[in-house]
């Protein structure tokens, strides 16, 4: 196997107060983005608003659509059906009967050699929006129960369920709270984006905590920070060519994938950063932190 370090002996528990700060810097940064500075931009998805469809007779750039309509003042999503020549357009809290009609009167007039036709018009109203918001949640929330109840049970251990769910919601609010200071749209793309990273990050996790059950077996004379350390270091070639990999194939994404999954790449791309992150510098010094307590308690009693 390809390894980038043949043998490392970095200090991870010892410096894990460090990086819970660098950790607890980054979550109060996204706290007031979120809640007191530019909140979350919802997308078409979320907050309600007009969908048009049109049908090409020949393939149009997304790029010329998009130049089209925002010449007169219309910002929109698009996405793009090359096979079939469509072309998704989505206004968020538009008119549905003005807004179809005024963007059918600019692609005709600023697009004259390329007659279209209108496959569908579809309002999404806040009713909606706030049911997909209220999903989305939840999504979210019975993933981590779930998470917790599958690690605590194939760990024995509820706290490694514990450590690996806190480490699971560091990464996703932190990426929420990116596209809050960047004020990215999010929408039903990026929650999958989310729940995506939820499972890159908590498979992650699973690696190193696998190394240290293992570890716990074979060296029983050392403590339990040495036995930390040396599973973090012993997986660390595995966890950086992985995450060197992942992340190439999302750059290409990310430049290289368009308008449509740029928000999607995006998400992902900085989520598996910032995931690779907690899995070497949250989920495991949590699991000691407990355990050194939890030791200090019973000495006390």
């Amino acid at each position: 196997m390809i390894q980038f370090f043949k043998k490392t002996n970095f200090d991870f528990v010892g410096i894990r107060k460090v990086f819970f700060g660098l950790s607890g810097t980054l979550i109060l940064i996204s706290i007031f983005s979120i809640f007191f500075h530019r909140g979350l931009n919802y997308g078409i998805d979320f907050t309600g608003g007009t969908l048009v469809q049109l049908k090409f007779s020949r393939h149009i750039p997304l790029s010329d659509v998009r130049s089209v309509l925002s010449k007169n003042g219309i910002n929109c999503e698009l996405q793009d059906f090359p096979q079939q020549n469509s072309i998704i357009i989505r206004i968020k809290k538009g008119a549905d009967e003005d807004i179809s009609k005024k963007i059918v009167e600019i692609c005709k007039s600023d697009i004259p050699n390329n007659p279209f036709e209108l496959e569908r018009t579809e309002y999404v109203g806040p009713t909606i929006g706030k049911h997909l918001i209220n999903q989305a949640f939840f999504a979210l929330f019975w993933s981590f129960v779930g998470i917790i109840i599958y690690v605590a049970f194939r760990f024995r251990s509820g706290i490694w369920g514990f450590a690996g769910v806190i480490a699971i919601i560091h990464d996703v609010f932190i990426t929420v709270g990116l596209f809050s200071v960047l004020n990215r749209e999010i929408s039903i793309t990026v929650i999958a984006a989310l729940l995506t990273l939820a499972g890159y990050s908590i498979n992650d996790t699973i690696v190193i905590f696998d190394r240290m059950r293992e570890n716990l077996r074979l060296y029983r004379k050392e403590t339990l920070y040495q036995l930390i350390n040396r599973s973090v270091n012993e997986t660390l070639s595995r966890t950086i060519i992985t995450s060197l990999t992942v992340f190439l194939v999302l750059l290409s994404l990310f430049f290289l994938g368009g308008e449509v999954i740029h928000d999607f790449s995006l998400a992902l791309l900085f989520g598996v950063i910032i995931g690779s992150y907690s899995t070497i510098f949250v989920a495991a010094p949590i699991v000691y932190e407990w355990e050194i307590r939890k030791t200090a308690i019973k000495n006390v009693k």
